[in-house]
């Protein structure tokens, strides 16, 4: 998700640092000066009319505080598909040629064509024009087009924002009719507090009366060990927990491991156990053969535990769930399909605060504590919270938005899309 920062404007400047992270002005911006100061510094320095304020609108709504599943997204994706069928009937929009990456301050005859693709989805306004420069305007709405698309905005047309403005509008449509179907199987009362993951957009929502709460990237699980759709509920919180290694990961993933470098149990902190419960040494097992899946491996909680902080668990039977993780800079990136099914938190504290709402004794003051003192303990949800793990790579809201996400499971029949292009 393109979440370093949350998008929703909650005053005029509260919100810019998301829109405005990765422009010119983003370095100032991550200090301490406050996002207005920057917003009026940057205007001093630029070409921008009186129509930015506007543009600024325009791009941070498209994270709001609605929820990707409501009861009207289906009459939002219906609304979208006569948009996008009227986008090809008029025949569709020009590809982008390729070459090097366009950034704000190029002058390209490409941006001329990126102009114009642009205006027909409309994240660029008609009247900016089709000069061959790669002024603010477009760099702005280079921004909403990736923000669309579940790309970190950073203004600059490199290869997979290329590969998305080049998607044909037949894949698109078809694309929404698809979703069209899955949304309307979701349409029921998913709950008045309920955690959707939708996989391809690797992004969680935490919603509470039909608003999100809050949004968390994630990351979710690569194409040969998908993340699971399923609907459950999530009952318990293990705080600094173990981390016991699933078969599939000894065979795919340790034993290879550890054939390269014997010291990775000890260096990691994995523990090797018989099925009585005797500990072993790693000098007792043939790495060289599959001896391994026989016993049990637990990693001991701790900073480089595979888990991180906690763990979020609902009922399943795919032995699935969510969690915090030690490596966190997978979170910035667009892809984010690393995982072996389960899903990844980031900025986890705020979502288990959130579902220990309603659980006695548990505030955020007491997570930080038991976090920080590292002691291993279990708490049940008063209140179990539903969760649905979904398949969403296209919907639109009530404010006209059309948001697109990656096939990354080959799932809507469309053949690959975008990122996978790359």
């Amino acid at each position: 998700m393109i979440s370093r920062r949350d998008f929703s404007l909650k005053a005029v400047g509260a919100g810019l640092g998301a829109a405005l992270a990765a422009s010119p002005f983003g370095a100032a911006f991550a200090g301490d000066e406050s996002p207005l100061n920057v917003l009026m510094e940057y205007k001093r320095q630029s070409e921008w009319s009186d129509r930015f304020d506007a543009t600024i609108r325009d791009q941070t709504a498209v994270k709001s505080d609605q929820p990707t599943l409501s009861p009207e997204t289906a009459a939002y994706i219906e609304q979208a598909i006569q948009k996008y069928a009227q986008i090809s009937a008029r025949g569709g929009w020009p590809r982008v040629p390729g070459g090097s990456k366009l950034r704000i301050g190029a002058r390209d005859r490409r941006v001329v064509t990126l102009r114009k693709r642009l205006m027909v989805t409309g994240d660029l306004e008609q009247s900016a024009g089709l000069s061959d420069t790669y002024d603010s305007y477009v760099a702005f709405a280079v921004r909403r087009f990736q923000l669309r698309h579940g790309f970190q905005p950073d203004g600059v047309v490199g290869n997979y924002t290329l590969a998305a403005l080049n998607v044909p509008v037949a894949v698109r449509l078809h694309q929404l009719e698809t979703n069209l179907i899955r949304v309307r199987s979701m349409s029921g009362f998913l709950g008045d507090r309920y955690v959707m993951v939708n996989i391809p957009a690797a992004e969680i929502e935490a919603v509470e009366n039909g608003r999100v709460h809050s949004r968390h990237t994630a990351v979710v699980g690569k194409i040969d060990r998908q993340t699971p759709l399923l609907a459950s509920k999530i009952h318990e919180l293990n705080f600094n927990p173990y981390w016991h290694v699933p078969e599939s990961i000894i065979r795919k993933d340790l034993i290879p491991k550890m054939n390269q470098d014997p010291t990775y149990l000890a260096d990691n902190k994995i523990r090797i156990y018989d099925q009585s419960g005797n500990e072993l040494t790693a000098e007792q097992i043939n790495w060289h053969t599959d001896e391994a899946v026989n016993y049990r491996f637990r990693q001991d909680p701790g900073a480089i535990n595979s888990m991180g902080s906690v763990k979020i668990n609902f009922y399943n039977k795919h032995s699935v769930y969510l969690h915090d993780t030690p490596a966190k800079t997978l979170f910035g990136t667009d892809r984010r399909f690393h995982s072996s099914g389960c899903v990844r938190v980031q900025n986890v504290r705020e979502l288990i605060g959130w579902l220990l709402e309603t659980t006695p004794d548990w505030d955020r003051a007491r997570v930080d504590e038991v976090i920080r003192s590292g002691e291993r303990i279990d708490v049940r949800i008063k209140h179990p919270v539903p969760i649905y793990t979904t398949y969403i790579t296209a919907w639109a809201t009530a404010d006209g938005i059309v948001n697109f996400r990656d096939d990354v499971y080959n799932r809507d029949g469309a053949g690959n899309l975008a990122q996978n292009q790359n």
